[in-house]
């Protein structure tokens, strides 16, 4: 068992000279050499698997605080498998985001530029993130956790909790919960390695080795992406010059069974990153501001690591969880001609966190299993912001308190009860709920749900205390706090397949807004509605479908449409299998409608709204399995070379072409 907590001690600066290794750099090499020691010293005892692949049952990790079959769980859950996302060939996380109901995907630019993700219309702060476990909304970036750097390599699983979830998770989970899972080792140990290239200079790559045993499980992964990318500043504003990006992830995974009852895992995850940016300036024939070419760029690292114990008691009836978590998350702006550094960002969170499950049976009494939780959460967390106006430092901390009950009835029906309570050191102490029921009849393969809950997202320390050229936080911020319901069913269909349909109503108030150069809370509730749709079938053997589709209308408390929230958004992936199951065929194809979008005045005292038209991408991807070891692949995207924006005046990838080989070893 090993526990990685550390703090950056300086970031490496580019140049001609070898950059000299931070302490996070020498401490996820020695966790990768320790993960690979460990392989060579356990591989002559391991098992062999169907390759290599955790297959997880149909169950929920992230509705119910506990492992939950997806028939008993009444929220608007979506799993997005590893399996789907390596038929596509998606290298990022946000790609795959954008074909879930209900979700709305900005990036403010080409790869590696500021990636948003809203659920259901709430702000793009307004979306808890996990990452094996570990919280990774960003402290010193509004609460907000950037998708733009997580790649796809490794990932097992996806799950997408629809609808207010502070009861379970606290501040940041108004609109919902994204928790992505990756891959624990299994069977002998392997080894796997891609390689790829294509279209806009772009290079990536990834690396493994992982296996596993009924007593321990370990994977050691690395990945690398580059790009020379286009204009951030679209080329249809007359913008020229090639803005690139680059990506370095590294991460380590490992558990131990130290005895049938008693478990030890933890993970570590690195990634640099590099972006150039362009700059903002005022177009007089639009009338407002928009991108323009210029010469800089945003130097980041992340660091998330977390460790856990877990004890069975009472013959499995009652499970205890203790775990530990740190996050470090660090952005640093420059302008590049001269070379200087204009501003950079810290945000640190520390996690202590504990979760006691005592799950029973009542057999005589309405054939019910009971599974009541208890969880304690502690998170300290700091924002540090410098820049050549001002700076500061702050933190804050917040103890929650939480008590779910679940019952399932006569194996049909399923209730289920939470409560949260949050301590908080600057604002006033919360109390949010949950509840939800989910009604399942096996004989016709349908499953009738609905939850109801409220949230609270509180005001960034940035919103607070933040200090720029063009902006002044404002320390009288409140809290804004959600509530919301839904209603929906589930209905097996032929050749195994499932259609989920729901519709849902939030509202939000004291909603957080720029006005100015500042921010206030708006009088009154924003309000979102809409309607929820969902396929998965394969018609025939070896074809598999699936599709969604969303409408959603949101308004603000003045009736003003919600910006970056189209109202239709619909997506279809076919995949088919070939050639003796040796060659697959995927078509993906996005459509998102007009959208409204913010621009702002010359001095940023005024902002108007614009509106952007509506978009479709079409992707093709195929891949061939020469031999056991040996797969070729290839991809063509933006087939139809759309011209679009997702974030006004900023550039967005025509057609391109990719190829790649995959080695198992």
């Amino acid at each position: 068992m090993f526990v990685l907590i550390v703090r950056k001690d300086f970031a490496p600066e580019s140049g001609p000279s070898a950059p000299v290794p931070t302490t996070k750099q020498s401490i996820l090499v020695a966790a990768l050499a320790l993960a690979v020691g460990l392989e060579a010293a356990a591989a002559q005892d391991a098992d062999l698997d169907d390759g290599g692949n955790l297959d997880l049952p149909e169950i929920s990790v992230t509705a119910n605080l506990v492992e939950t079959p997806l028939s008993q769980v009444g929220s608007a859950v979506t799993v997005i498998t590893g399996e789907e996302l390596r038929e596509q060939q998606i290298k990022f996380v946000s790609e795959a985001l954008r074909q879930v109901p209900g979700l709305a995907v900005s990036r403010t630019g080409p790869l590696g530029q500021l990636t948003q993700v809203r659920i259901r219309g709430s702000e793009g702060n307004q979306t808890k993130v996990f990452i094996d476990g570990i919280p990774v909304n960003d402290p010193a970036a509004g609460s907000e956790f950037d998708f733009a750097h997580l790649l796809a390599d490794d990932i097992e699983r996806i799950e997408v909790l629809r609808g207010p979830q502070s009861a379970l998770y606290g501040s940041d989970a108004v609109g919902g919960v994204i928790n992505v899972v990756t891959r624990r080792g299994e069977g002998r140990t392997r080894a796997a390695a891609r390689v790829e290239g294509g279209s806009f200079g772009t290079l990536n790559g990834n690396a493994s080795v992982s296996g596993g045993t009924d007593r321990y499980n370990f994977i050691a992964s690395a990945s690398g992406f580059q790009t020379e990318g286009i204009s951030v500043a679209s080329t249809r504003l007359g913008n020229k010059e090639k803005d690139g990006y680059g990506n370095g992830t590294v991460f380590a995974k490992a558990g131990y069974n130290l005895t049938d009852t008693f478990d030890l895992s933890a993970v570590v995850r690195y990634t640099t990153s590099r972006s150039d940016l362009d700059a903002e300036t005022f177009y007089p024939q639009y009338g407002h501001t928009g991108p323009v070419d210029a010469l800089q760029d945003v130097k980041g690292e992340q660091f998330f690591t977390r460790a856990q114990a877990r004890l069975l008691l009472l013959d499995g009836h009652w499970e205890q969880i203790a775990g530990f978590a740190y996050t470090d998350q660090d952005r640093t702006y420059r302008d590049l001609d001269p070379r200087m550094v204009t501003s950079t960002y810290d945000g640190e969170r520390a996690r202590f966190d504990y979760q006691s499950t005592f799950f029973f049976d009542t057999p005589q009494f309405l054939d019910a299993s009971h599974a009541a939780t208890f969880a304690v959460e502690h998170d300290e967390d700091k924002a540090i912001s410098k820049n050549v106006w001002s700076s500061f430092e702050k933190s804050i901390g917040t103890t929650g308190f939480v008590g779910q009950y679940q019952v399932s009835l006569f194996e049909d029906l399923s209730l289920t009860g939470s409560i949260r309570r949050d301590d908080n050191e600057l604002f006033k102490d919360s109390t949010t709920y949950r509840a939800t029921a989910a009604y399942f009849l096996k004989e016709s393969g349908t499953k009738l749900r609905g939850s109801y809950g409220t949230g609270v997202k509180n005001p960034t320390l940035f919103e607070l205390y933040g200090y720029t050229n063009n902006y002044r936080g404002n320390p009288n911020l409140k809290p804004e706090r959600g509530e919301g319901w839904d209603i929906g069913i589930d209905q097996q269909i032929f050749g195994g397949g499932i259609l989920d349909i729901t519709y849902f109503s939030q509202r939000i108030t004291d909603l957080i807004t720029g006005a100015g150069q500042t921010s206030i809370n708006l009088p009154g509730s924003s309000k979102i509605d809409g309607v929820e749709l969902g396929l998965s079938v394969s018609p025939i053997t070896n074809l598999t479908l699936r599709a969604s589709y969303t409408y959603m209308n949101g308004e603000d408390a003045d009736g003003r449409t919600l910006v970056r929230r189209p109202k239709n958004l619909a997506s279809i992936d076919v995949s088919y299998i070939l050639l003796d199951d040796r060659a697959q065929l995927n078509l993906s194809v996005d459509y998102v409608s007009k959208q409204k979008d913010w621009v702002y005045s010359a001095d940023y005292n005024e902002r108007y709204i614009v509106d952007l038209n509506a978009y479709t991408l079409v992707n093709l991807a195929a891949s061939y399995q020469i031999n056991d070891g040996l797969q070729l692949y290839g991809r063509l995207e933006n087939i139809l070379d759309e011209k679009y924006y997702e974030v006004w005046g900023y550039g967005t990838l025509g057609f391109g072409g990719y190829a790649g080989v995959r080695l198992t070893f």
